[in-house]
């Protein structure tokens, strides 16, 4: 099933959730350092491989994080060719100083956002979203 593209029924249905948990990205030399665990998303760039984990699971590997994060999943099922989606969402946060960090994923928009400003950041989205409609 095709995503949507609309960018106001994006809005609309975006439908924020958050997920339990503190998470934290991990900067690792070696995917090997995962020890087994399968982290839930990574990304390779040229100073290492960067891991989101749960907190515990990256103290527990004694992995070096900086920053502890909430996760907010946008439920609506997103097309990764939407066009403004991010960029909505990322100024609404910011205009309320919450910072962020979005990854696509197949099917949904994933936000990492302080883990402080958790239910905050879902009250701004859901604003954001009862004003699309």
């Amino acid at each position: 099933m095709a995503g949507e593209t609309s960018l106001p029924t994006l809005l609309r249905n975006m439908n924020p959730r958050l997920n339990d948990g503190d998470y934290v990205f991990c900067c690792l030399t070696d995917a090997e350092q995962l020890a087994g665990v399968a982290p839930l998303g990574s990304f390779r760039e040229r100073e290492g491989l960067t891991a989101i984990l749960p907190r515990q699971q990256a103290e527990r590997l004694q992995l070096a994080f900086d920053h502890v994060a909430a996760w907010i999943t946008l439920e609506v099922h997103s097309a990764l060719s939407a066009v403004g989606l991010t960029a909505t969402v990322a100024t609404a946060l910011a205009a309320h100083g919450i910072s962020c960090n979005l990854i696509a994923g197949y099917h949904h928009d994933h936000l990492f956002v302080a883990q402080a400003d958790g239910p905050r950041a879902v009250a701004v989205l859901q604003q954001l979203a009862k004003q699309a409609e």
